[in-house]
């Protein structure tokens, strides 16, 4: 089991940056298993200028990508590869996607993402995310790995 992994080992195995980079840190990877990972959530975020400027609150499709985000990180780990100029994993569906509780800046915001099956370079999971042990949002999502180059 890998425990964690910084931001730093995080930019390596996803392409994504800012604005849209939507995980923090990761607590703990049980590979081909599960993850643990976390976002900081702060009113620098671009979004919230818009979403809602008398009351922040992260929008549901930025907490799915943060959980889909994490899912991808769980497949490269699980796959053991890593981010090259020729593979990405794009989302492929969300099923039963549900939003339980607002998500505001200065909240952290723990995802944790199961892996159910793998089959043909589709990825199914189960995630949730949660503010300070209550649930924030669920979804199953499935992801695929192809090579773009």
């Amino acid at each position: 089991m890998t425990t964690a992994l910084d931001i730093h080992q995080i930019l390596k195995k996803l392409p994504h940056r800012y604005p849209i980079l939507l995980v923090d840190r990761v607590l703990e990877i049980e590979d081909g298993k599960r993850i643990k990972a976390l976002k900081n959530v702060t009113i620098n975020e671009p979004y919230f200028v818009g979403h809602f400027p008398h009351r922040p609150v992260m929008p549901g499709v930025m907490m799915l990508e943060a959980m889909a985000q994490t899912a991808a990180l769980l497949a490269f780990t699980t796959t053991g590869s890593s981010l090259g100029a020729n593979s990405v994993i794009y989302f492929a569906g969300i099923d039963g996607a549900r939003f339980k509780r607002p998500v505001e800046p200065g909240d952290q915001l723990v995802m944790e993402v199961e892996l159910l099956r793998s089959k043909a370079g589709i990825y199914k999971f189960k995630g949730v995310a949660r503010v300070g042990g209550d649930l924030a949002c669920e979804a199953e999502l499935m992801c695929t790995m192809r090579n773009v180059g």
